[in-house]
């Protein structure tokens, strides 16, 4: 098993010219378990997932690490890898359902009294990238990447779409309630609903936020899971115990929008996983593949 540590918040924006990444790659020194150091050249994972996940690492560093985003990630190259954003100490599997990769990952922070900013949970937003591009091909398969993760329509049908898709979210605030969680979702996932649904779907509110009831506990490292699976069926997980699942198209476009949708809680993590997503599908629907 070989571990890479890198500099990233979420994942890093792309390095378009390949002489310059590929200078990057063999000279950058990574930690190992054994203390050794690899380029791209030389690892070639025979998993497809975990290709295309190194691939995404090497071909997408930064240059220069940014002082302002303290993020480091640590991928382990096994069956089991995962990714470590080491400012709230989370790690986030590569792979979930099988078939569900890592886009990138944020951070959710909410203001305590107006007084400071705390860090409530981070999450990662996982999908199923063969999905994306077969679903979203007829109507974006002639744009290039460059152009996709500046499409706003790109972004929308993703939300819109049947695609089965994960958001992880791990608890990092030790002093939150299942209360407070139910609380904030009905503020967030209530104004998305309204926005995309008009104001009559409180009933459907309540059939969420409902999930989460008062004798659960949620401690810090505690993780929820919010998967839309096909049929637009929305699955509410919380440490691995499936707590509900709603069919409703509106509510899983509405839970998607925080992470991935106009006005996002983490506006960097959201570019980053739409440039992961354009890239890939540029990629798979280019001549050469």
């Amino acid at each position: 098993m070989v571990s890479l540590r890198f500099p990233f918040s979420s994942f890093p924006p792309p390095i378009n010219n390949a002489s310059s990444r590929h200078l990057l790659t063999a000279s950058f020194a990574v930690a190992t378990c054994a203390g050794i150091a690899i380029t791209h050249s030389s690892t070639t994972p025979k998993h497809p997932i975990l290709q295309n996940t190194l691939h995404l690492i090497l071909t997408h560093l930064p240059s220069i690490p940014n002082p302002q985003s303290p993020l480091w990630g640590c991928l382990s190259l096994s069956s089991d890898f995962t990714v470590t954003e080491s400012k709230t100490g989370s790690c986030f599997p590569g792979v979930v359902k099988d078939s569900q990769t890592l886009l990138g990952i944020g951070l959710r922070r909410k203001s305590i009294f107006g007084l400071k900013n705390v860090d409530v949970y981070a999450f990662g937003i996982y999908a199923n990238e063969d999905e994306v591009q077969k679903n979203l091909k007829e109507n974006h398969g002639k744009f290039s990447a460059s152009d996709l993760k500046e499409n706003k329509d790109f972004s929308e049908e993703l939300l819109k779409s049947d695609i089965n898709m994960t958001v992880r979210l791990q608890i990092v605030y030790s002093r939150l309630s299942i209360r407070s969680v139910r609380n904030a979702f009905e503020e967030s996932i209530g104004s998305r609903l309204q926005k995309f649904g008009g104001p009559d779907n409180k009933e459907l509110l309540y059939r969420f936020t409902s999930q989460f009831k008062d004798d659960m506990k949620i401690p810090k490292g505690s993780v929820i899971e919010l998967s839309r699976d096909h049929g637009h069926v929305l699955h509410t997980k919380i440490d691995g115990v499936e707590v509900g699942s709603i069919k409703s198209k509106l509510l899983c476009q509405s839970v998607l929008d925080l992470y991935i949708g106009e006005d996002p809680f983490d506006r960097q993590a959201k570019e980053h996983i739409m440039n992961r997503l354009a890239t890939v599908f540029d990629e798979r629907n280019s001549p050469d593949e």
